[in-house]
């Protein structure tokens, strides 16, 4: 039987597979940031504890929801329609991966300097979980959280 490779030719060539798979990069999994760079709509709604709002429910407490939408597809710009249709333009910013700043909105929220805070629950490319960080004067003062899913 005939010998393929020397021993050393077949060193080198081990050694230069593995120095190869180890230099393979895996790609990155994409930042909040990027993932949140959609379009978003409400999947259900709370405010505090009850759940007002359900996407396709017959009977909705609040059924204006159903106009909520939340665009944060333009780079930092954000464009946020809330449940009686006004509609708020400003910048948005992540901020540690877990907290999701509307700021500079024009025109201003009722009770707010303009800036709106969330809690980013979780997110994934089709799911966004938020929560407002202070009380909302429009829904009597209660902490709403938004399951928000892509327009």
């Amino acid at each position: 039987m005939k010998k393929l490779l020397s021993k050393s030719t077949a060193f080198a060539l081990g050694l230069m597979l593995l120095v190869g798979l180890t230099n393979c990069k895996k790609d990155a999994a994409p930042s909040v940031s990027e993932l949140i760079k959609k379009t978003w709509t409400p999947q259900t709604v709370r405010e505090g504890s009850s759940v007002v709002y359900t996407k396709g429910a017959a009977t909705n407490v609040k059924a204006g929801y159903g106009n909520f939408v939340l665009n944060l597809s333009g780079g930092t710009s954000v464009s946020l329609t809330e449940l009686e249709g006004t509609t708020f333009s400003g910048t948005y910013e992540v901020v540690n991966d877990n907290k999701l700043v509307l700021k500079g909105l024009n025109p201003k929220p009722t009770g707010t300097d303009g800036t709106l805070e969330y809690t980013i629950g979780s997110v994934s490319d089709a799911n966004l979980e938020l929560t407002r960080t202070s009380a909302s004067q429009k829904t009597g003062g209660s902490l709403n959280s938004y399951s928000l899913i892509i327009r």
